[in-house]
């Protein structure tokens, strides 16, 4: 058996809904053709569409540097790039509380990928919480401008709307209380 043959058994079990087995038949074609960039390229497709990023990331990253001119390959390596960071600041953001290294991780997610709508939400709601409204907003703005009809970001707008709002508040009471 070869690569090819491996590469079409692969797409059968797509078109069957077998994930599973299409990773594995194009893990077998990387196997047989270890240097058959297409492989690892289409590898890594099938691993980010099942959610598997760590293993996406590898794939990826073997496919770009079998061909580094391909700018195709490099595109994808940076949008897994980006997708393996949004969930490692999302880790950071739930389990430890870290919001400084989050934050850092998704612009560095968003300067990979500018068209990552879940880096934009995300990094907007933890500068929301951190009472970078300002930043929150452009995430927020950024986000509907990709996506017009995306509820979340209309909503995150809408928080920082809200919460701006409370603050002037807020900061109106402090002054005529000082002032009395």
């Amino acid at each position: 058996m070869d690569g090819d043959s491996s590469i079409k058994m692969a797409y059968e079990a797509i078109l069957n809904g077998d994930f599973e087995q299409a990773l594995a038949r194009f893990e077998e074609a990387i196997a047989l053709e270890p240097d058959n960039g297409d492989h690892y390229y289409k590898c890594s497709i099938t691993c980010a569409r099942s959610g598997k990023w760590q293993k996406a990331l590898y794939y990826a990253e073997q496919a770009a540097a079998l061909d580094p001119d391909q700018e195709e390959r490099r595109y994808h390596l940076r949008t897994v790039q980006s997708m393996v960071l949004v969930m490692d600041a999302e880790s950071l953001l739930t389990k430890n509380r870290q919001e400084e290294k989050a934050i850092a991780l998704l612009r560095e997610a968003i300067t990979l990928d500018p068209l990552n709508l879940d880096a934009l939400l995300i990094l907007g709601a933890a500068c929301l919480a951190s009472k970078r409204y300002d930043e929150a907003a452009v995430c927020a703005r950024e986000a509907i401008r990709l996506d017009p009809e995306h509820s979340a970001a209309q909503r995150l707008l809408s928080d920082v709307k809200r919460s701006r709002l409370a603050l002037r508040t807020y900061k109106q009471r402090r002054q005529r209380k000082r002032n009395r």
